[in-house]
């Protein structure tokens, strides 16, 4: 597992930058990479942060199969893996550049004028679809500035998401 100072060398001995390379850290214009997993995902998304600069630019937001009734401690074991804050999604939150924010469990997320929303998940034909259900909400938000990445996933989840991205 790498730790902090590891992490600190790869950076240049710094624990975050405060700038991308572009000079865009404007919160709402920054490019979103949305990240679906399935529950089996975690090491993908641990490998995935640990080749991630810190200093991108853009915002990623890790939606999992969770299972609906734990708590999460995504946000915890994923925070270890990086320079970038690791936070749950808080109803309402703007995304920041150079952040990570991961799904709580038993919600899907919506992106609304910048802002990502907590909502109730929806079964279709029984079978929840949390990753599609982010990546067109954030398709439809975020049009261009978008990239869709499914690491892995549980039956088909993520496919009709990456289409409309």
């Amino acid at each position: 597992m790498m730790g902090q100072q590891d992490r600190n060398a790869r950076n240049g001995g710094a624990t975050k930058r405060p700038s991308s390379p572009g000079g865009n850290n404007a919160v709402g214009s920054c490019p979103v990479v949305g990240i679906g997993a399935s529950a089996g995902g975690l090491e993908a998304c641990k490998a995935f942060l640990d080749a991630m600069p810190g200093d991108s630019g853009i915002a990623f937001v890790l939606v999992l199969h969770l299972d609906p009734k734990r708590e999460s401690m995504l946000a915890a074991l994923l925070g270890r893996r990086t320079a970038m804050p690791v936070v749950e999604v808080q109803h309402g939150v703007s995304l920041k550049p150079n952040h990570v924010y991961v799904i709580p469990p038993n919600t899907y997320l919506t992106v609304r004028d910048g802002d990502v929303f907590h909502e109730p998940p929806v079964k279709q034909r029984g079978i929840s679809m949390p990753i599609d259900h982010f990546f067109r909400s954030l398709a439809d938000a975020r049009g261009e500035r978008v990239i869709g990445i499914v690491l892995s996933g549980a039956g088909s989840d993520g496919a009709a998401g990456l289409k409309e991205i």
